[in-house]
């Protein structure tokens, strides 16, 4: 099967043919240089996707990714990312393994079809050329023998006429032979060139134009081998990341799989968990004997609902329970009081470890500094030993104010974890033990309740502190003998009673215990016949007189 054999008359065929290849080589070029772009956009929206997504450094959203299911999906952003460089690899492959390729590939094509057809159009240009020769001898032969004829039957004309001289007889008889002779050479000619034609046809037909066509054919061939190879490139270059790309996936279900909801919710529990214990409950008091009811903070809380509050004892305050309380807004203090026991202890010790940190770059920043001074010392030229210092002297300050700051957050943190009751206590109302450690005073009443978290609202009911007017109860209610005391106190922590109704005491003080906590939290003590009211149980330590305990 040979394009110069069975297809030595279709030239201008296989020159059509021969540039539709071309075309359909530069179309799959195409074809691939789309694909490659497509493949970079993927990875760039998969990358910006991933990015999106991504935690912000330093941010509360940066804090949520310690939970397993978030850890998870970080995972998975990574793992994307990494999924998107392989679309990458696929599109850089293609462009240099196939698109490169076949465009220098398709430049050497063109200029060799170039050449190939050339040399065919030059071989009929020469064929034509020695047809043209043949058929010009072909003419002159005839011509001159035509001529010969005329020239012949002329002297025979002039032979036969009596008229005519001897002299013109012969003269027509020497034109008769020149013309002959004349015939008789274009003959030779022409049977000469015929003969070369003949050589020259058989030679383009059987030699020139097989061998041109032979090299058409393969050069066509080796266009659809090249074509066959880079399909399967493309193939080869998509299959070389699959691996890859399985990892990355292997990688996502790790991730998924790993997920634990135990773990979260006991992550949940530890941030944030208070500390504190469940209110205890509250006491039935007895309104049927006005006379002998004892005051307590249950009962101001609920006169504040029904409008009948004591005037000595009325305030602003709402009368909500402390899981519904909201938390104080804005900036809190320095050791971190207005936070519930277990939290602050944990932002205490997250302090600490920060500082313990800063001083430890400090500290290795100084000593790359007193390296450098030594090397300068023993080398001058390399620097002056005294440049650095100034920069010494700065970092042994900052060290020391670190070394500070970290004493007075242990000492905080030393006291929280002496306060922090053991896990064997039996529970006891916590309400309103981190009131007094906030320095900026909470506003609100003591008989409110703190909010899980252990801060205090500061908002104030916005209903009309409601006044009652005096009566004959509150008359002889004020009139009343001071109640007894039924035991002694000793304050374990200072606690500014800020709100009517309370009393400040310094730690280690000794005072009169006068009512006993109804299991709101609070205890009404006594310093003197002048000065009483309620502080945090949590806050004093009670002893009961024994009569007391009995009745």
């Amino acid at each position: 099967m040979s394009w110069g054999t069975e297809l030595w008359d279709q030239f201008d065929n296989l020159e059509k043919h021969t540039q539709w290849g071309i075309d359909v080589l530069e179309k799959y070029i195409k074809f691939v240089k789309e694909r490659t772009e497509i493949e970079l956009s993927y990875a760039k929206q998969l990358r910006n996707l991933s990015k999106k997504y991504q935690p912000k450094k330093n941010s509360k959203e940066e804090e949520e990714y310690r939970y397993t299911s978030t850890r998870a999906f970080l995972a998975t952003l990574n793992e994307m990312n990494d999924y998107a460089g392989q679309h990458e690899v696929i599109s850089e492959n293609m462009t240099s393994l196939i698109t490169a390729e076949l465009t220098r590939y398709v430049q050497e094509l063109k200029q060799e079809r170039k050449s190939h057809f050339h040399d065919g159009r030059k071989a009929q240009q020469h064929i034509e050329t020695c047809w043209k020769q043949l058929e010009a001898s072909k003419r002159r032969f005839e011509r001159d023998c035509k001529e010969a004829d005329r020239a012949q039957q002329y002297f025979e004309k002039m032979d036969a006429d009596i008229n005519v001289t001897k002299a013109d007889v012969e003269k027509a008889r020497q034109q008769a032979q020149l013309r002959h002779q004349m015939a008789e050479d274009s003959k030779a000619e022409y049977s000469s060139t015929l003969q070369k034609f003949n050589s020259e046809q058989h030679e383009h037909y059987y030699t020139h134009i097989p061998n041109i066509f032979q090299k058409i054919q393969e050069m066509e061939e080796r266009r659809i081998v090249r074509i066959g190879e880079s399909m399967k490139t493309f193939a080869e270059v998509d299959r070389q990341v699959i691996p890859i790309i399985g990892k990355c996936l292997d990688e996502i279900t790790k991730a998924a799989e790993s997920v634990d909801h135990k773990n979260d919710s006991q992550m949940v529990i530890e941030a944030f968990k208070s500390g504190f214990e469940p209110p205890g409950d509250v006491d039935f008091e007895d309104f049927t004997q006005p006379m002998k009811r004892t005051v307590s903070e249950s009962s101001l809380s609920n006169s504040r609902g029904d409008g009948k509050s004591e005037p000595k004892f009325s305030s602003k305050s709402k009368g909500k329970l402390w899981p519904f309380i909201k938390k104080n807004k804005g900036a809190g203090p320095e050791d971190f009081s207005n936070l519930p026991p277990e939290q602050r202890r944990k932002k205490l010790q997250q302090k600490v470890d920060e500082l313990n940190r800063d001083i430890q770059k400090e500290m290795d920043s100084r000593d790359a500094l007193t390296k450098m001074k030594d090397v300068y010392i023993k080398n001058p030229q390399m620097g002056d030993a005294a440049s650095v210092d100034h920069r010494l002297a700065e970092l042994g300050q900052n060290i020391e104010k670190l070394r500070l700051e970290v004493q007075k957050f242990e000492g905080w943190l030393a006291e929280v974890e002496g306060r922090l009751p053991a896990r064997t206590e039996q529970p006891r109302r916590q309400s309103g033990v981190y009131e007094a450690q906030n320095p900026s005073g909470v506003n609100s009443c003591a008989q409110d309740r703190e909010s899980p978290d252990g801060s205090y609202t500061e908002e104030q009911s916005q209903e009309t502190e409601m006044k009652v007017p005096a009566t004959d109860f509150d008359d002889e209610f004020d009139d009343e003998e001071p109640l007894p005391t039924i035991g002694t106190c000793k304050a374990l922590y200072t606690f500014e009673g800020q709100n009517e109704g309370t009393i400040s005491v310094a730690e280690g003080e000794m005072l009169y215990v006068i009512e006993e906590d109804k299991g709101d939290g609070w205890t009404r003590i006594r310093r003197n016949e002048d000065e009483e009211g309620y502080v945090p149980t949590s806050y004093v330590e009670v002893y009961l007189d024994k009569n007391a305990k009995d009745s």
